[in-house]
Formats: C-alpha cells, structure tokens, sequence
C-alpha cells in the first residue's frame, strides 16, 4: 500500500494536466457555493461566526477525504484511483496556467479590463484602477501564490494525510480566499487558519521554484536570495515567500503599495530587478508548470517515505 498513494498522487497531477480544468464538474467549485451561502446566513461582525463557518467546511472536507480514503482500503489499486480521482478534484494547476496564460494575452494586446477580471479570480487585490505594469505585477504574483495554493499545498498534505489531507488544505485556501482578510472579523479564523495549513507548502514550494528557476532561464541564486532575504519584512508568516521566489527567479521586483477591499497595505518589496511585463507573465507560466511537476514528483517520494515510516 505504501506505492498505491505515491501513484494516486502522479495520476492525479497527470489528469489535471491532460483533461484540463472543467470548472464546474470540480468538488471546489461546490464548496465555493456552499461557503457563501452559509456565509449569508451568519452575521459578518463576528469571530464567533466565521470560525462556526470556516471550521464546519473545513471539518466537512476533512471528513469527505476520509470516506475517499477508506472506499480505497479494499486494494492497492482501489487506493490509487481513489488518490489520482480526489487529487485530479482538487489541484488547481491547469485552470491556473489556462488564467495566467489570459492575462499574459491581454496585456500583449492592451485589453486591459479582461485582464482586470481575470485578475479578479485569482486575486483578492482591487483590481478596478491598476494599469499595464501594476497588472503585470499583481499578475505575476498572483500566478506565484497560487501555485502554491492550488498545486503545491494540496499535494504535500496528500503525501502526508491522503485524500483527507488533500481536500482538507484545499478546502482552507479556498475559504481564505473567499472571506477575506485576517482584519475582517468573519474571515479572521479562515486566516488564521490558513496560516498554519500552509506553514511548510509556503517554503517547499519557494524551493520548488528555486530548483525549477533555470529550466525556464531564471536564477536559482536570485530565487533563493530574495526568498531568504525580501520576506523577513513581511507583515505575514507565509504571505510573500512565493512571490520573492518568483521575482528572484525571474530578475523582477514585486510587492510594495497594494489595494485590497478592506484598505491600502505598503507590503515589502520583493527582488531587486526590473518591473515586470506581459513577457514576465507568460514565464511565471512555465515557472509555475515546472513547479507543479517537481511537486507531484517530490510529495510522490514522501508518500512512499511517510507509509514506510509508519509500518
């Protein structure tokens, strides 16, 4: 059995490769209408209510992995289709790429609202006002974080807990996007919440992408600096550790002034090079589809390592 979860886990990144995203047959986009129904019924004032909210869903996920898990007891082979099909249902990776690769068209020919609105569903950043090189930016690291939000956190809690691990960590990066903000009182213990789920995929994550920055012609070394270097500053405990990856790893600079719906956040600047462009997207692309593959192919190898270890 100790296989059977490692090869769930490479089918389930190979799937969400080949059959694309179909963003309505997916898990998460029910979770999504779920979470803001739920949300509309509880008063937005209170802590009390958004951790009632943030922590049912999140305990409901967990419990759904854990019925996937145990319908994969009967075998090896039952137990790797039930890992690729819930990790195929949860992985973010094409949809990203499939967004990133729209705003990198959009920017090359101007339209810069589309690009808005694009941004808008990757992003919790207001968007309404921001041009070409503020777009280009809020675009790269958004491509940045997401990947660790949608690709590489789900795979490392699936090597480490199985299916309920992986919609478990899906599930609370989702919500976090959804309530907001740590300052908003609904959306505090989403956050908070968030914060501990993504602790270790936030820096396996900006290491993926120092390993994978020469395969698209960046710097490793410029990866690692600004990751060590540009986030110690950061208001946030895993916020930004992708993004410095990205920018160093791309020769770019990010972070600084950036409007959210809850207020203006001065956030570190992160990379020393140029500001980025269109061109930058499209590599924080291919950046990010190296980074997918080195994650399913490394949380394979710690899902053998983790069964062996408990045998």
């Amino acid at each position: 059995m100790s296989a059977a979860r490692a090869i769930g886990l490479l089918l389930g990144v190979a799937a969400d490769g080949v059959i694309g995203d179909p963003k309505r047959g997916r898990p998460v986009a029910g979770i999504a209408r779920v979470a803001r129904v739920l949300e509309s019924k509880l008063p937005a004032d209170r802590r009390l209510a958004g951790a009632v909210h943030a922590g049912g869903l999140a305990g409901g996920a967990v419990l759904l992995g854990v019925a996937a898990e145990r319908l994969g007891r009967r075998g090896p082979v039952s137990q790797a289709l039930a890992t690729a099909v819930t990790t195929w249902a949860v992985l973010g990776g094409a949809g990203l790429a499939q967004d990133g690769t729209a705003l990198a068209r959009d920017l090359e020919e101007g339209e810069l609202q589309q690009a808005r609105e694009t941004l808008a569903h990757l992003d919790p950043r207001t968007t309404d006002s921001l041009d070409l090189r503020a777009l280009s930016r809020a675009s790269v690291e958004a491509v940045a974080q997401n990947t660790s939000d949608v690709v590489v956190a789900p795979l490392f809690w699936g090597a480490v807990a199985g299916a309920p691990g992986l919609i478990g960590a899906r599930t609370v990066s989702l919500l976090r996007r959804l309530l907001g903000h740590r300052s908003r009182p609904f959306g505090w213990f989403a956050a908070r919440l968030d914060d501990v789920v993504s602790l270790a995929p936030t820096r396996f994550a900006a290491l993926l992408t120092t390993i994978a920055a020469p395969v698209v012609g960046g710097s490793a070394g410029g990866a690692w600096r600004a990751w060590r270097r540009d986030t110690i500053a950061h208001p946030a405990p895993n916020e930004g550790r992708v993004e410095a990856a990205f920018a160093g790893a791309l020769e770019i600079r990010l972070g600084g002034r950036t409007v959210y719906p809850h207020g203006v956040e001065e956030l570190p600047v992160l990379g020393d090079g140029r500001n980025p462009d269109a061109g930058h997207v499209t590599r924080a692309v291919e950046l990010s589809r190296v980074v997918g593959w080195l994650a399913g192919a490394s949380t394979a190898v710690l899902a053998t390592l983790t069964a062996l270890r408990r045998r």
